[in-house]
C-alpha cells in the first residue's frame, strides 16, 4: 500500500481542508464506542456483527486522523481512501496494523455485500478484529494531536 499524500492530493481522492480538531474528537469518541459495542456482540455470539463494529471503529479512527490532519476523503471508494490516507501518514513501523484495517475493510465488504452466509466469522477473528481495532485507535489517538 505504498501510496503517498501527494499521489491521494493529485487524484484528488483527498480535499485538504481546514483542520478540525472537535470533529476528530466526535470521531474517535464513536469509534471507542463502536469497538465497546463489539466486544459486546462478540460475548453474545454475534461475531460477524462484531467484525463490522470493529472495522467502522477503525474507519471512524482513521476518520479523526484525517480530520485532525487536515483532509477529507473525496471519491467513490471513502473505505479505501481512509485506509491509504493512514498508509500514507502513518509511521512505517504501524503498516502492519493499516494493512489488518484493509484486510477488515475487505472482509467487511463481503460480509455486508457479499453472497457470503451468516456466521462465516469465528469469534477468534472476531476477537483478533476487535484487539486490532483497540491498538489502531489508541495509535489514531497519538497522531491525531
Amino acid at each position: 500500500m505504498n501510496v503517498s499524500l501527494s499521489e491521494l492530493l493529485k487524484k484528488r481522492e483527498i480535499l485538504q481542508v481546514e483542520r478540525d480538531s472537535e470533529l476528530a474528537k466526535k470521531l474517535l469518541a464513536v469509534a471507542t464506542d463502536g469497538f465497546k459495542a463489539a466486544e459486546d456482540n462478540v460475548k453474545m455470539g454475534h461475531n460477524d456483527v462484531a467484525l463490522q463494529l470493529a472495522y467502522n471503529s477503525m474507519l471512524n479512527a482513521g476518520r479523526a486522523l484525517m480530520a485532525a490532519k487536515g483532509y477529507r476523503g473525496s471519491s467513490e471508494t471513502h473505505h479505501k481512501t481512509v485506509v491509504l490516507f493512514c498508509s500514507a501518514i502513518l509511521p512505517a513501523d504501524s503498516s502492519s496494523l493499516v494493512g489488518a484495517f484493509n484486510r477488515f475493510r475487505v472482509r467487511r465488504h463481503d460480509i455486508v455485500y457479499g453472497e457470503i452466509e451468516g456466521g462465516s466469522v469465528g469469534e477468534s477473528e472476531a476477537r483478533s478484529a476487535i484487539a486490532t481495532a483497540r491498538e489502531f485507535l489508541e495509535l489514531i489517538k497519538s497522531k491525531s494531536s
